[in-house]
């Protein structure tokens, strides 16, 4: 395993690798690594010749006042468990590499799937995920590129993104990983204190119960909505950000549940904010 800062250095490695007609798997993260990320490296292990990983914070994402200077990082540990995964190269750039001074050039995603959920709590949110990820992507030339459903709305940006710029990608979305208590995986949910964590189970045991609720036959997605503001609000931590129902491939709001339907979530336990969302078709394993 080879770990590589700079650009152009891991790009020629990655043309390289195409000319000899190697297939490239491609997992972006911002680092501290959990079993949510592993999983993704696991999939591009199996489906491609070169496995790719890059660990940035991308600083044009966060907006002032988010957690970007406190956000975990661990190096030395990703190292050991992107070795352990099979990776070949680890992408480690600085942000003066990725955004120089005079740096000026920007990817937007314009409409409904981004001006809502994460778009309208983070309005500068997407803008820099999208321009990060198009960046990486010219980088490190993949054929294939690994993405967790946890963040469904930004796998339905890139993926967007990705159909509309021609850009020559595969993007892939992988299921949720969950701890053993339900909780969804996040290197966010460090900052998390025992009785914070217990009430950020409420995420897990509201989509629960939505679930329940579809199953018994329940259509209308104002009374689920409802019904998952009321369990979340128990909580004497937590604050809620927003409870939608939406159309999964759209994200537009829709007052009937169907079977494209998915619950999203995202809130403040204290200080940390969380994301989870579920197709309330599906059993929540």
């Amino acid at each position: 395993m080879q770990t590589i800062s700079d650009i152009q250095t891991l790009q020629q490695r990655c043309l390289d690798a195409r000319a000899q007609s190697q297939s490239i798997a491609f997992v972006p993260t911002m680092g501290f690594l959990h079993q949510g990320h592993l999983s993704l490296l696991q999939e591009g292990r199996k489906k491609a010749d070169l496995l790719v990983l890059s660990i940035f914070v991308n600083p044009t994402q966060f907006a002032e006042g988010e957690d970007l200077d406190a956000y975990p990082r661990d190096f030395e540990r990703d190292e050991a468990l992107a070795r352990e995964a099979g990776v070949d190269l680890i992408f480690y750039p600085t942000a003066e590499m990725m955004y120089p001074d005079g740096y000026a050039s920007y990817v937007s995603l314009e409409g409904p799937l981004t001006n809502t959920l994460e778009g309208a709590s983070r309005p500068t949110h997407f803008r820099g995920v999208t321009t990060v990820v198009c960046k990486l992507f010219n980088i490190v030339q993949p054929h294939l590129s690994f993405f967790g459903r946890k963040d469904f709305q930004q796998l339905a940006v890139i993926s967007r993104m990705t159909e509309d710029l021609n850009l020559p990608v595969q993007v892939i979305g992988m299921p949720i990983v969950r701890e053993s208590d339900g909780l969804a995986m996040s290197s966010r949910n460090v900052y998390l204190s025992d009785s914070e964590r217990q009430q950020a189970l409420s995420l897990v045991d509201s989509i629960r119960r939505a679930t329940a609720m579809v199953k018994q036959g329940c259509a209308d997605a104002a009374k689920v909505v409802d019904m998952v503001r009321q369990r979340l609000q128990q909580e004497s931590d937590l604050s809620i950000d927003y409870v939608k129902l939406c159309h999964g491939p759209s994200l537009e709001e829709r007052a009937e549940i169907d079977a494209e339907s998915v619950l999203l979530l995202a809130v403040r336990v204290g200080k940390t904010r969380l994301i989870d969302n579920h197709l309330l078709a599906e059993d929540l394993d």
